[in-house]
């Protein structure tokens, strides 16, 4: 194994040939920063700064990296609100930047740069940020005029000597929660992303990438590997020496221990993208710190809440460690928590108790002592032992078999652990979803007071883990079915893309031959279209519409190659009017189709088993409990019917009414719709095989035909699931297991609206998020409200609206990935 300043040069698959070993942690509890002073610059008119950082604490402002000045002036590169702030001021500012994106993705890493050239004639060149290798260009005035540099002026930052600080603004407020790695100041050159990072030719997510230029009179290299002692940590490798002092920082061993092996490279099985506590998914009661590794509560009891980890473990063994060090009354409680189809989210106080949740396995502490107790909720404990505050408390869960095992300080208590099948202790199920969590659950009155610090192995273990189960991080994940090598990555089975008409002959590359295709106007009012390669490419349905289908030729070729063909003299070139804007969403399934016998109706079928979608055809005979295959070989989550030579409604069957009778129409504002006889399905669940139709025109019409679209969760690209709305800008978190590409939400109540995003329309998080409406023909909504974030593990719900996050309402969702969550970076 060959080594470059402690970067190791080999490891995983997917992640190209540079990979890191340590990052520095910052705890803005504990005032940590860096600080040097630099002398004259190479070239005061040239610098570039370029880094990669995991958030901690969010919201507020918080200085990630280098700034200069003092007081009232400096410069300096910070979150403000969750948006990335670049200025410089002294009794104004000399330029100014404030991205219109928000940053909240504490689930994975970000690479940002800025590039500093004054002497460039456009003042637009002369400032450039990027956040994973794309370049920022929309700005917000909240902090002021968006303010380029004047011509050859002073880059402050990089031009001037005298004190410079990493992690800390105006010396005595404002530091930095979170971690760094892979930090590197040219000074006297302004470059490109190119120099510090690559799209992986594997995965195609942006990586980490060595420089090998040079670094200027003032430039530095903080690899933070050296951790002989906290001063090493500031060691300069660029050849500068161009060391930095350390304060506040630890390496003493224990919860304080702040030299991580969190990284946003796939290195090793204990060096890559770890689990943290997850401030998205977390309920009012508890705050988050210190990276994301220690969690507080601190409310008025009663108290029913829990804040749950980043990552999702669906298989292997899995190791980490809790210790309570503050108690109190506080009832501190830590496991696995399972959710149904990725559905259970809590992300407020309970209303109810313990017993009221479904599939929980945890221990911890209880309101009369602290126990060691382990089950699957109030009714299903057995108390294993005791402990105190201080004690390190070893999780071992085996979610191959569905069992989880506590340790004390090292030993393993021999009572009954989850899964043992004993009569007090129920078999916790396998094939589920399960996240690491602390919860607490406490009625009565007084205050609930707790402080638990965990760690998944980012830092030393304080024990070693049983054998066979490893650290909780991205390495260690499974290897996903899509995304991990360069010919399966999900835009290979799923891709959405926007153009404009211009009244041109247009080819719109995809990387696939699509065979459903969904278009819609976006700048004016006009019904969605869908076709499929089954019924042919000018075919039309409309799915905000009950009308039948209809022969439209409309412009649009897709049975032609990687690309979609757009007529210039027809609609979709530009029919409106040129600068018309349109979006397809396009999916992959299996080409013109095969005939099925599964199903007592034979159907036509076009199934991509990989992806898990199926275009299925057929003509019903009017008789419950026919059948028609569908080729998925599982069942499906989500199924949408419609007839083709009659006019009639979209119906949806979902796997979030956990219901095999209910209903909703894709056309529609109409709530669900159970009409308890098997009038739609015969009461009967899909199989991995078959669908069973009842009797009703909407799915099984004598003599009518159909088309129905199927779709089936693949783990890391795609889900199907529901969630509870809470009414709040803080709203639920959805965990997908991937980085969203395309969402369609819809309550199940009346009336609401089927609301479609995508990362086309609108590839940053913020507000002005675009939507479009599968039950409308309406343009494009442009919504000041933030509508949610895409994540690198999933969604999270920002609306207090009733068509995304009514209080107590149930919504379902569809959602397909850009990237698996393994290799993906934050959003």
């Amino acid at each position: 194994m060959s080594v470059i300043g402690s970067n190791i040069l080999a490891g995983a698959s997917g992640q190209g040939g540079y990979f890191l070993t340590n990052s520095l942690r910052f705890l803005s509890s504990a005032s940590a920063y860096l600080n040097r002073t630099q002398t004259t610059p190479t070239t005061a008119t040239k610098w570039t700064y370029s880094y990669w950082v995991k958030r901690g604490t969010i919201g507020g402002s918080s200085v990630q990296t280098m700034v200069s000045g003092t007081g009232g002036g400096g410069s300096g590169i910070v979150f403000y609100n969750d948006k990335l702030w670049a200025s410089s001021y002294s009794g104004g500012y000399q330029w100014n930047f404030l991205s219109a994106a928000v940053y909240r993705d504490t689930s994975a890493w970000y690479h940002i740069m800025v590039a500093y050239d004054s002497t460039q004639a456009t003042d637009t060149n002369r400032v450039k940020i990027y956040v994973n290798g794309v370049q920022l260009t929309a700005f917000t005035t909240d902090v002021g005029a968006t303010t380029y540099p004047s011509l050859n002026s002073v880059g402050f930052v990089g031009g001037v000597s005298g004190s410079v600080r990493i992690g800390l603004r105006d010396d005595s407020f404002y530091y930095f929660d979170g971690y760094l790695i892979e930090v590197n100041f040219v000074d006297g050159q302004a470059l490109t992303p190119s120099s510090f990072g690559e799209t992986s030719t594997t995965t195609g997510v942006w990586i980490p990438k060595k420089y090998t230029g040079t670094y200027g009179t003032n430039g530095f290299y903080l690899p933070f590997t050296n951790t002989a002692s906290t001063s090493t940590l500031g060691n300069d490798f660029s050849g500068n020496s161009n060391t930095w002092t350390v304060n506040n920082i630890s390496l003493t061993a224990g919860s304080t221990y702040d030299s991580m092996t969190d990284v946003p490279t796939l290195t090793s099985a204990t060096a890559a993208n770890y689990c943290v506590a997850n401030p998205l998914e977390k309920g009012s009661a508890f705050t988050v710190s210190n990276g994301n590794l220690t969690i507080d509560i601190n409310a008025s009891k009663p108290v029913f809440a829990s804040v749950k980890g980043t990552f999702g473990i669906t298989s292997g063994k899995w190791y980490w460690e809790c210790v309570k060090t503050s108690s109190g009354s506080g009832l501190s409680q830590s496991g696995v928590w399972a959710s149904d189809n990725l559905s259970l989210n809590i992300n407020s106080d309970l209303n109810g108790n313990l017993a009221s949740l479904n599939n929980i396995g945890m221990f911890g502490s209880t309101a009369a002592g602290d126990l060691i107790k382990t089950g699957l909720n109030s009714q299903d404990y057995a108390t294993l032992g005791s402990y105190t505050n201080g004690d390190v408390i070893g999780i071992a869960f085996d979610a191959d078999s569905g069992k989880l095992y506590a340790y004390k300080n090292g030993t393993e208590f021999t009572g009954q652990a989850i899964g043992s099948g004993t009569s007090i202790l129920p078999t916790m199920a396998t094939g589920k979803t399960y996240q690491p969590f602390v919860y607490s659950g406490n009625g009565g009155s007084g205050t609930e007071n707790a402080t638990t610090n965990i760690n998944f192995g980012q830092r030393p273990f304080a024990y070693t883990p049983p054998s066979g189960f490893v650290r909780l991080n991205t390495f260690n994940l499974p290897t996903p079915t899509i995304g991990a090598t360069a010919s399966t990555t999900a835009n290979k089975y799923f891709d959405s893309v926007i153009w404009t008409g211009d009244q041109t002959n247009k080819q719109i590359p995809l990387n696939f031959t699509a065979d459903f295709v969904w278009a819609k106007r976006r700048s004016g009012g006009d019904s969605h279209r869908l076709y499929d390669v089954i019924r042919g490419i000018n075919k039309d349905l409309q799915s905000n519409a009950t009308d039948a289908e209809q022969t439209n030729d409309f412009g649009l070729d897709f049975d032609n190659g990687n690309y979609l063909a757009i007529d210039g003299t027809k609609y979709f070139g530009g029919g409106g009017g040129s600068g018309t804007t349109f979006v397809a969403w396009n999916w992959e399934a299996n080409g013109t189709g095969v005939t099925n016998t599964n199903g007592s109706i034979t159907s036509t079928v076009s199934a991509n088993t990989t992806a898990g979608f199926s275009i299925v055809t057929y003509t019903g005979n009017g008789t419950g409990g026919a059948t028609v295959g569908h080729g998925l070989g599982v069942a499906p989550s989500m199924m949408i019917f419609k007839t083709r030579n009659d006019t009639g409604g979209w119906l949806v069957w979902h796997t979030g009414y956990n219901s095999n009778q209910a209903q909703m129409l894709l056309n529609s504002t109409d709530g669900i719709y159970n009409p308890g006889n098997g009038l739609y399905f015969n009461s009967t669940y899909p199989s991995s095989t078959v669908a069973t139709l009842g009797t009703s025109g909407a799915t099984n019409g004598s003599g009518t035909t159909y088309v129905a679209y199927m779709f089936a969760q693949v783990a890391g690209y795609s889900a199907f699931g529901s969630y509870t709305g809470n009414g709040s800008s803080d709203g639920p978190f959805i965990y997908t297991g991937f980085r969203p590409a395309f969402i369609m939400i819809r309550s199940t109540g009346s009336p609401r609206r089927w609301l479609m995003f995508d990362d086309s329309r609108f590839p940053n998080n913020g507000p002005n998020m675009p939507t479009l409406q599968a039950n409308l023909s309406d343009a494009e909504s442009t919504n000041t409200e933030n509508y949610g974030d895409f994540l690198s593990n999933g969604f999270k719900c920002r609306a207090t609206n009733g068509n995304f996050n009514g209080s107590g309402e149930t919504y379902i969702y569809m959602m397909f990935a850009e990237n698996p969550f393994k290799y993906a970076n934050a959003r």
